[in-house]
């Protein structure tokens, strides 16, 4: 317990106690964060306009996800735009509603799960400039329902099922903007 404490003492004062209230916080809330960065050869706009069409995010899911979105298109995308999708998991049928909460056109836009398999799911996704091309970040913050229940599905099986999902989407991600650079450049 001494040691711990020490470990504790030696974190607050090298500047991470805040990170660690707000990792303590998180976790006695049951909120769990998942981050992936990815550097794309090219601009901005372009990468941006990629993430705006709704369409391609059905290309950039796994296809063992089954995933449709329901939502007439094309959409309109910007703040309090909905779009309802379907998708399998596990081979079980599910839907999820996201509205779009932040809307900043070449810079970031935020989805908000409204319903489906989440008690609280928001994604980030922040487009920078950097070096010869754009850095994309995604920010996932989300919680399961079931309390104890659903920290344990994280650990079993939520979280590497995520993992698995944004490794797919990098991959295909780069794959769809390398076949669509005349069009970019």
């Amino acid at each position: 317990m001494l040691r711990r404490i020490e470990q504790v003492a030696s974190l607050a004062s090298a500047g991470w106690d805040f990170l660690l209230r707000t990792a303590l916080r998180w976790t006695r809330s049951g909120l769990h964060r998942l981050e992936r960065s990815q550097a794309l050869p090219f601009p901005v706009d372009e990468v941006f306009d990629f993430f705006a069409d709704p369409s391609n995010l059905e290309v950039i899911t796994p296809p063992w996800l089954r995933f449709r979105i329901l939502t007439q298109q094309p959409i309109a995308m910007g703040e309090g735009t909905l779009i309802d999708y379907r998708l399998s998991l596990h081979g079980l049928p599910l839907r999820w509603r996201t509205e779009i909460v932040v809307w900043e056109p070449g810079r970031r836009f935020v989805d908000r799960q409204l319903s489906g398999p989440y008690r609280f799911w928001e994604h980030t996704h922040t487009f920078e400039q950097h070096e010869d091309g754009t850095l994309m970040r995604d920010v996932v913050v989300y919680r399961l329902p079931l309390g104890r229940l659903g920290a344990l599905a994280n650990r079993a099986i939520v979280e590497s099922d995520l993992q698995r999902i944004f490794d797919h989407r990098r991959e295909a991600i780069g794959r769809q903007l390398d076949q669509a650079a005349p069009s970019l450049i």
